[in-house]
């Protein structure tokens, strides 16, 4: 009976771990979750340091001497911190990422979500200080896999599909015509 019963808590540890949040849950206590991207974009000055959970698209990769920047189009969060895809979007903004980023893995059309503190126009790199957009120094990036298209698989099996069209051979090898 306590093996079972051990075996069963391991297997709801196993699936809770599972559903957990994109970001961890130490910067995620510690992110002021009531800011929004609007409220951001407006005053960023009067939100300098705070660290905030945001999402979306990226759009370029530059590797450079101080890290990574990556630049993203906003979408909303969904529950788990996913980006939602979705072709609204307030705007766009920047992380920079004090390490080098692989530019494969965070490659433009992917969807990324970031915990960062926003920075104003002083505290940016040297290169940066003139762009208008929301400036975020990276604490945590989740980088999530890409969909995969199915058009060409669809989920179920069709009940009509003859194995016989004109584009599949027959047993015997040839087509029919």
């Amino acid at each position: 009976m306590n093996t079972s019963l051990v075996i069963l808590l391991l297997l709801v540890l196993s699936l809770l771990h599972g559903c957990t949040y994109a970001i961890s849950s130490d910067v995620l206590q510690q992110a002021d979750r009531s800011l929004t991207f609007e409220q951001l974009q407006a005053e960023p000055e009067g939100h300098r340091g705070a660290i905030v959970i945001l999402g979306g698209t990226i759009t370029s990769v530059l590797n450079r001497k101080d890290g990574t920047l990556i630049e993203i189009i906003q979408r909303k969060l969904d529950y788990w911190g996913k980006p939602i895809r979705t072709k609204k979007s307030r705007g766009r903004f920047q992380v920079l990422s004090p390490r080098y980023l692989d530019a494969m893995l965070y490659a433009p059309g992917r969807d990324i979500t970031v915990a960062g503190e926003v920075v104003i126009a002083e505290d940016r790199p040297p290169g940066d200080r003139e762009s208008p957009l929301l400036f975020l120094r990276a604490r945590e990036l989740k980088v999530w896999p890409r969909e995969r298209l199915g058009w060409d698989q669809p989920p179920w099996s069709d009940p009509l599909y003859n194995i016989y069209s004109p584009q599949m051979p027959n047993p015997q090898g040839q087509y029919n015509y």
